[in-house]
């Protein structure tokens, strides 16, 4: 049966699965949906058209699926859906999408999100990431799986952040990120690839070693972009090992709209 605090306010047209708990103060709005064994802490608001997965954990004071703050709202009903497993800190506000883009923000699966992270209208972000403490993305902002954003980094709108990448404390994020580096800085620099979080989840010498070249031909070569993905292109024939790696931060050069940090 679900655990409801007598305090909290549910809306009668929410649906809850059995196994959820509903902390003290909190207020659930009638358009929200809750998976299995997911908790909600005491004081959080979750409203607008919110779909939760599974085994995620709210805490106190977050605002989650309120209304996108962009003038052009007009009301419609837009969504924000967030995935399993997720871990939401104190004070963290989610807002829906808007009409603009695709009416989605959207949070993947297995991610940490620490006290006063903010996500923006229509951001879309993947797995396993975690956002330090006062990470805020601005509206329209793609981040990849295993992403690191650090205390008080701020990403501008429409930006797009590869996987694999780190982003250092207090960095003003203005363009896009590749996959795999890391960067900080006021504004962005970067500063090598993500050695130890590739380290940490299994990559292999070779395979961060033929990272490291490719980080070198695009930063450090004299290249231009079009140039170094040419360049990519051959060392991706070359490296059987490294190849779906270096494929992805080759696409990724041909998809950036807002130039990458170089």
């Amino acid at each position: 049966m679900t655990i409801i605090h007598p305090t909290a306010i549910v809306d009668p047209k929410a649906e809850l699965d059995d196994t959820v708990e509903i902390g003290a103060y909190s207020i659930i709005g009638p358009n929200v949906k809750i998976g299995a064994r997911t908790h909600v802490g005491p004081h959080v608001v979750i409203d607008g058209h919110t779909t939760i997965g599974t085994d995620n954990r709210f805490f106190q004071f977050s605002s989650i699926g309120g209304p996108p703050q962009d003038k052009k709202y007009a009301g419609e009903p837009t969504r924000l859906v967030i995935g399993d497993r997720n871990t939401v800190r104190e004070f963290c506000t989610f807002n829906l999408g808007t009409a603009q883009d695709e009416g989605i923000t959207s949070l993947g699966n297995d991610n940490l999100m620490l006290a006063y992270v903010h996500l923006a209208h229509d951001c879309r972000v993947g797995n396993n990431t975690v956002f330090s403490n006062n990470a805020s993305l601005a509206g329209h902002v793609h981040v990849g799986d295993w992403v690191i954003l650090s205390g008080f980094a701020a990403v501008h709108q429409f930006c797009k952040i590869g996987d694999h990448a780190f982003v250092g404390m207090n960095t003003s994020l203005t363009q896009d990120v590749p996959p795999f580096v890391l960067l900080s800085g006021n504004p962005a620099e970067p500063h090598g690839i993500n050695i130890e979080g590739l380290k940490r989840r299994g990559f292999t010498r070779e395979q961060i070693n033929d990272l490291r070249n490719a980080y070198k031909l695009i930063y450090k070569s004299g290249l231009t972009l079009e140039a170094a993905k040419t360049a990519l292109a051959e060392a991706e024939a070359l490296s059987p090992s490294s190849a779906q790696h270096l494929r992805q931060l080759r696409e990724f050069l041909d998809t950036t709209t807002r130039g990458i940090v170089r």
